[in-house]
């Protein structure tokens, strides 16, 4: 895979293709430079990225994202090439995870992605782990419906895949309290009140905060998720106006 530098006219070119949804560009580019679908392109600190990587780049939900990942992948890009360089090994679909864009991970896994590739830097693990960590639920529920693994509780919890977390709570050995705490944490963060009822029952504590955040299950339960987040923070840049100012 051949590596080109990120400000070389032809990385600079490709990028204003791909966030802008220019699809001509894309395609004159892809017909003029052989092989530029698998190019990586490699930053000042070493750090190297995929034409994929672009694609799914925070905060994802570039025009016609999805159809360029059919485009690059059709040309040759490897959906499970990982971007190198950095504290994690995370993967397109890791990125997309981590912004809920799932009409991309749905290009993605249909291009032959793999969903349980380990990386993220949730746990340094799959891209349900990015999914769930990062509130991203329209990608985990995808994830979990093309076959991803639940197997862990507070995935089962902030899914409410209730049976689920009967079956991980009966496990052998048992869940820890933090263990239950946490997924209860991650059931008020995405909005299941069963579970969370039902994790309480168990020995949750109903203000534990696990240590990745400061935020209580309180907090947690009045918070944007990652897509209405990225949406909300869209609609300012474009102007729009609250009914409170």
């Amino acid at each position: 895979m051949e590596i080109v530098k990120h400000n070389d006219p032809l990385v600079v070119s490709f990028v204003r293709a791909v966030q802008t949804g220019n699809l001509d560009a894309l395609r004159r580019l892809l017909n003029e430079v052989p092989g530029l679908a698998s190019k990586r392109a490699i930053d000042n600190k070493g750090g190297s990225r995929t034409t994929l990587h672009v694609v799914t780049d925070w905060p994802g939900y570039f025009p016609n994202g999805p159809l360029i990942v059919k485009m690059l992948i059709d040309a040759g890009a490897d959906p499970n090439a990982p971007a190198t360089g950095g504290t994690f090994s995370e993967t397109p679909l890791h990125w997309a995870a981590s912004s809920d864009d799932v009409d991309v991970a749905t290009a993605l896994i249909d291009g032959g992605a793999d969903i349980e590739v380990l990386g993220g830097s949730i746990a340094n693990g799959t891209p349900l782990d990015n999914a769930v960590g990062y509130g991203c639920w329209n990608v985990a529920r995808l994830l979990v419906q093309r076959g991803a693994h639940v197997d862990k509780l507070w995935h089962a919890a902030a899914l409410g895949m209730m049976s689920r977390v009967e079956e991980l709570m009966g496990s052998n050995p048992a869940p820890t309290v933090d263990d239950i705490t946490e997924a209860f944490w991650q059931a008020c963060s995405g909005g299941q009140r069963r579970v969370a009822d039902y994790l309480l029952s168990k020995g949750a504590d109903i203000n534990g905060v696990p240590g990745y955040t400061d935020r209580t299950p309180l907090d947690a339960a009045g918070s944007l998720d990652t897509r209405r987040d990225t949406l909300v923070s869209w609609l300012k840049s474009k102007g729009a106006k609250s009914s409170k100012e």
